[in-house]
């Protein structure tokens, strides 16, 4: 392999759905690292990883986003950064390449499935009808942002569907094991939210308890649960790893009748 910066999407998690292209560029690198903080890897499927492509050492946000020792390396040698998903979904990688850019290191790019559009394509709701895509942020202290809900609700007034991520990280950090946040702590800082939006005199649309949703858990593994409901049901729902959430607009019949067929038994 060429010398260079390769970045490599592994998939949505279960490295089943990790392209040849994908697996051919990762073991022919001489360098691989796998960056562990934007996105995760549940622990079999990083032993899975190793069998499949060779030896990687996780590196976490400072290494990323203070790329020095990748970028000398990547100089003269071939370097793979193994990114769950797509690579190109984190800014913190749109930054490698501008860097790789401005010192004339050679630079690729091999996509990978991304949760996100399997979540789209899982839902049963039509791809067209989403609107802005939302983080919902751990909590800092006494700082809540009120602006993730503000989304959600303007892409509600416009009839369009919500994919809501849920923080991996709850430092803030990024040089930790990420801890996955539940739909039960999620749906409890949009509420927060609201009481917070409410108290500045601001208009809410719909009741965050009120609201339709159907909620996306370990997507692509064996543990894969798609289930649908009110948000006062889907809170109660912190069975798995991995979650994403999506919140539903009026639907129109067919996506009514397969968020009917999702609905929580």
């Amino acid at each position: 392999m060429s010398s260079g910066l390769w970045l490599i999407g592994l998939g949505p998690g279960n490295l089943s759905y990790m392209s040849k292209m994908a697996i051919d560029v990762a073991s022919s690198c001489s360098n691989r690292f796998l960056e562990g903080y934007t996105a995760i890897l549940p622990p079999e499927q990083e032993d899975k990883l190793r069998e499949i492509i060779g030896d990687w050492e996780k590196i976490m946000r400072p290494r990323v986003e203070q790329p020095d020792e990748l970028l000398e390396l990547a100089r003269n040698d071939s370097v793979a950064l193994l990114i769950v998903g797509d690579p190109m979904q984190a800014t913190t990688h749109i930054d490698l390449e501008a860097r790789c850019n401005e010192l004339d290191i050679n630079f690729n790019i091999v996509p990978g499935i991304t949760a996100t559009s399997l979540a789209v394509s899982l839902s049963g709701l039509q791809s067209y009808r989403f609107g802005r895509q939302v983080t919902i942020p751990y909590s800092y202290g006494s700082y809540l942002p009120t602006s993730p809900l503000e989304m959600i609700y303007k892409n509600y007034e416009n009839n369009l569907h919500s994919l809501i991520l849920f923080d991996l990280d709850p430092t803030g950090m990024g040089i930790e094991n990420p801890r996955p946040m539940a739909p039960s702590n999620a749906i409890s800082l949009l509420i927060k939210m609201e009481e917070k939006l409410a108290e500045k005199g601001e208009n809410i649309s719909c009741k965050v308890s009120d609201l339709e949703g159907i909620l996306l858990t370990d997507i692509s593994l064996d543990t894969q649960k798609i289930r649908s409901g009110k948000m006062s049901e889907i809170c109660k729902l912190n069975d798995g790893r991995i979650h994403c959430l999506v919140i539903a607009a009026k639907m129109n019949q067919n996506e009514t009748e397969a968020f009917e067929r999702r609905k929580i038994v």
